[in-house]
């Protein structure tokens, strides 16, 4: 049972993938773990890098983007023109003071590039407060989370006639 968790929370920090994937693998494989326990690891594994990214990630994407090894380079500028592509619409969509609220719906539409990984980029590049950052991010993924699960059963039931 350890490494089946283990598999879940490791899908769920993957970068586009997250949770949105590791709730469907552990459903589809029938790891034979509770939903409710798949559905807290996913977001527990959805959430562990997000003070990371929020701090760390920008500064290394910035330097990463100045590097000399080419492919090093151009995925570090694809991920800062993504972030800055995200955080851009964020405030377009965000109005009057709605930028956390903006920032919520975008974790929590299960699409990709729309996780936890995109949107806390896109507040650190916005420079955002931190603790709502977190906030925001965390009810979102738990929403993304009850989404992809509801999804994954329903889909799994129809598709295995389970």
């Amino acid at each position: 049972m350890f490494w089946k968790i283990i598999i879940v929370l490791l899908i769920s920090m993957v970068p586009l993938i997250e949770l949105r994937g590791a709730i469907p693998v552990a459903v589809g494989m029938d790891l034979g773990l509770p939903e409710w326990l798949v559905l807290i690891i996913a977001i527990i594994g959805n959430v562990l890098p997000v003070p990371v990214i929020f701090f760390f990630a920008r500064k290394v994407l910035v330097w990463g983007s100045k590097c000399k090894w080419k492919p090093f380079k151009q995925f570090c500028s694809f991920c800062l023109k993504k972030g800055e592509k995200a955080g851009k619409r964020l405030l377009e969509n965000a109005g009057n003071g709605g930028t956390f609220v903006a920032l919520f719906l975008f974790v929590a539409v299960p699409l990709p590039g729309t996780g936890a990984w995109t949107g806390t980029l896109a507040a650190s590049v916005l420079n955002l407060d931190f603790k709502k950052t977190m906030l925001a991010i965390t009810a979102g993924v738990l929403t993304a989370g009850l989404i992809m699960l509801a999804v994954s059963l329903g889909l799994f039931k129809v598709v295995f006639g389970g």
